[in-house]
C-alpha cells in the first residue's frame, strides 16, 4: 500500500485545502449581508401568498400578532392564560417595587412598569442589572436624593433612547450585534453584578440608611436584620423546592408576594417604624399618567443618557432575546430576534412616555410564565388588568411594605446570577494542556498529534484568532503538533486574511477528518523513524569513543 505524503499538498491535489480561491470584494459582502440580515427570510410565507387580500393580512398578523392567535382562541387557553397571569403578577409587583428601589425610583414607578409595557410585549418587566446600570450612570449628573424629579426625568428619557436604539436595530436588521457578547462576558458581567447588588443590599438587611467608614455594630438594627435573613431563608427555601421538583413552581412564584404581605401586616401589628424597620411609605392611588412632556434632551444632560440608553439597551436586549431563544428552542418554535427588538423597543418607547422605565424579558418571569401554562399573550393583559386594579385600588396597603423585605427579594433574585457550575466550566476550559495531560496520565499514552475540526465554526475574530495562535504554540513549545480539519470558507479567508495560515503551515489544514487522520500518522511514524536512527548513530558514536579510551 503506498503511502501519501501530506507534508506538500497543493490546490491540484483533490483531498487538499484551497488556499488560492479567495472570492472578490463584492461577492464577500453580499453573501455576508444576506447571511446576516436574512439568515431565516421571515418573508417567505408572506411572498408565497399570491392573493394581495390574504398578504395583506399575513403583513398585520407579522406585524401584530395577536391576530395570529386571536382567531382559533379558545376558552381553554383562556383558562391556562388565566392562571399564568395571576401567577406571573404575583411575582411581577414585588420585584417591580424592589427593582424601582434599586434604581433610585419612588416604588410606585416600579407598579406602573407592570402595567403598560407587557400590552405590548409578552413577559416583560424591569431587571436588576438594568436597574443598577441606570442608577450608577444617571446619578453622576444628578442625586436622586438631591433632585429626584429631575432624577427620574433622566430616567424616562434613557429608557426612550434605549427603545428608539433597539428599535433602530430591529429594523436594520442588526440582531447579530447581540450575538457578539459572548457567553463567557455575560457570565462575567452578571457574576459581578450579583455581588455588587448583594453587597448593597445588605444596607437594607441591617436596617441602615446608608454605608459609612464609622458604622458600628451599634447602628445595626438587630430587628431589621433577624427579619431580612428570615426572609431570605425562606426565599432561598422555595427556590430549592422549586428545583427539586417542578411541580413545586408556585411556591417560588407566590414567595415574594408571600413575604410582602407577611412583612407590611407583622411590621404594622408591631409598630415597626418604632423598632427602626423603613417602609416604602406612600404610595398613590391611579394608573400611569403621561410623562411625554418630561423628557429632557438637554446638551448638559444628553452624554450621560445616552451612554446609558445605549448601555442598559443592549443589555436587555441580550437578556431579552436569549431568553425568547431558549424557550423557543423548548418548544420548537420559530423565533426571530429582530422583530423580538422591534418590540423591546416599541414596548420602552412606550413606556418611557406614560410614567414606566426600562424593561426586558426577565428570566424568572418568563420561566414561571412558561412553568404556569401560559399559552398565548392573553397571559399578559390579564397580568395588566391585576395591576391596574392594584394601582387603583391597592396601592396604598403596598406601602406598608418593609425596605428590609425588598432587599431580601433584590438578594435572593441576584443569587440566582452566580452560576456556579458555569464558573467551574469556563475554568475548566480554560486549561487546553490540563485535559491533555490528564489524558496521558490515564491511558498511560503520549499525546504528540491534535486534530481540531472546525466544520462547526461559521465565524471567527481577531480575539479568536489571536487565542487559537497561543493555543497553537504552547502545543508546539510542548511536542504536539495542531492539526485543522475543514474550515468554512468565511473562517478561512479571515484565516489568510490575519496572515494565521502562513504562520502556521498550509500543510496542517485538511479538508477531512480522515486526512487528518492518515497524515498524524505518517508524521508520527517518520518521527519514530528518526529517533530510532539518532538512538543507533549515538549508540555507535559512544562505542567509539570508549574503544579510543
Amino acid at each position: 500500500m503506498r503511502m501519501m505524503d501530506y507534508s506538500n499538498c497543493y490546490p491540484e491535489d483533490p483531498h487538499a485545502v484551497n488556499f488560492a480561491g479567495q472570492r472578490g470584494f463584492l461577492k464577500v459582502l453580499k453573501s455576508g449581508f444576506k447571511e446576516t440580515l436574512f439568515p431565516d427570510d421571515p418573508f417567505r410565507e408572506i411572498k408565497k401568498e399570491e392573493k394581495p387580500l390574504f398578504r395583506a393580512i399575513k403583513w398585520l398578523q407579522y406585524l401584530v400578532p395577536i391576530f395570529q392567535w386571536l382567531p382559533t382562541y379558545t376558552w381553554r387557553l383562556f383558562i391556562s392564560d388565566f392562571f399564568a397571569g395571576i401567577t406571573a403578577t404575583s411575582i411581577a409587583v414585588p420585584q417591580a417595587i424592589s427593582y424601582a428601589k434599586l434604581a433610585d425610583l419612588h416604588p410606585i414607578i416600579g407598579l406602573y412598569t407592570c402595567f403598560v409595557p407587557p400590552i405590548v410585549h409578552l413577559s416583560v418587566g424591569p431587571i436588576a442589572s438594568a436597574s443598577l446600570l441606570i442608577s450608577q450612570t444617571i446619578s453622576t449628573v444628578v442625586r436622586p436624593e438631591e433632585d429626584p424629579i429631575l432624577y427620574l426625568h433622566l430616567v424616562l428619557t434613557t429608557t426612550f433612547v434605549a427603545g428608539l436604539f433597539q428599535t433602530c436595530l430591529g429594523f436594520l436588521r442588526l440582531g447579530i450585534l447581540v450575538d457578539l457578547l459572548s457567553h463567557s462576558t455575560i457570565t462575567g458581567f452578571m457574576g459581578g453584578a450579583a455581588v455588587m447588588l448583594t453587597l448593597q443590599q445588605l444596607k437594607g438587611i441591617f436596617g441602615l440608611k446608608h454605608f459609612a467608614h464609622k458604622t458600628g455594630v451599634t447602628t445595626i438594627r438587630w430587628e431589621t436584620t433577624v427579619m431580612g435573613l428570615f426572609f431570605l431563608a425562606y426565599l432561598q427555601f422555595t427556590k430549592h423546592q422549586r428545583n427539586r421538583n417542578r411541580k413545586l413552581f408556585w411556591l417560588s412564584a407566590m414567595a415574594p408576594m408571600t413575604t410582602v404581605i407577611v412583612g407590611a401586616v407583622f411590621t404594622y401589628l408591631v409598630n415597626g417604624k418604632r423598632h427602626g424597620i423603613q417602609t416604602v411609605g406612600h404610595l398613590s392611588r391611579g394608573i400611569n399618567p403621561l410623562t411625554i412632556k418630561y423628557l429632557k434632551f438637554d446638551s448638559k444632560y444628553l452624554a450621560p443618557v445616552l451612554r446609558a440608553g445605549f448601555i442598559t439597551g443592549i443589555l436587555s436586549m441580550a437578556e431579552g432575546i436569549a431568553i425568547g431563544r431558549s424557550f423557543a428552542v423548548v418548544e420548537n418554535t420559530p423565533h426571530d430576534g429582530n422583530k423580538e427588538m422591534i418590540a423591546f423597543g416599541l414596548m420602552n418607547m412606550c413606556g418611557s412616555v406614560t410614567s414606566c422605565y426600562l424593561t426586558t424579558g426577565p428570566f424568572s418571569k418568563t420561566a414561571v410564565n412558561y412553568i404556569a401554562g401560559c399559552k398565548t399573550a392573553m397571559s399578559n393583559l390579564v397580568q395588566a388588568f391585576l395591576v391596574a386594579l392594584t394601582l387603583e385600588f391597592l396601592a396604598p396597603l403596598f406601602g406598608y411594605t418593609p425596605l428590609v423585605v425588598l432587599s431580601a427579594i433584590i438578594i435572593s433574585a441576584v443569587l440566582g446570577f452566580l452560576n456556579y457550575a458555569e464558573v467551574v466550566h469556563l475554568y475548566k476550559v480554560d486549561k487546553i494542556m490540563r485535559y491533555i495531560r490528564c489524558e496521558e496520565d490515564t491511558t498511560g499514552i503520549t499525546v504528540e498529534q491534535i486534530i481540531l475540526d472546525l466544520s462547526g465554526v461559521t465565524s471567527i475574530d481577531t480575539t479568536s484568532l489571536e487565542g487559537l495562535w497561543e493555543t497553537n504554540k504552547t502545543i508546539e513549545n510542548n511536542g504536539m503538533q495542531l492539526s485543522f480539519v475543514n474550515p468554512r470558507i468565511e473562517v478561512l479567508e479571515k484565516m489568510v486574511a490575519a496572515k494565521f495560515v502562513s504562520r502556521v503551515g498550509k500543510e496542517s489544514f485538511f479538508l477531512t477528518v480522515e486526512d487528518a487522520v492518515k497524515a498524524s500518522q505518517i508524521a508520527l511514524r517518520k518521527s519514530r523513524a528518526s529517533n530510532s536512527e539518532d538512538g543507533v548513530r549515538g549508540t555507535t558514536i559512544h562505542q567509539s569513543a570508549v574503544d579510543s579510551c
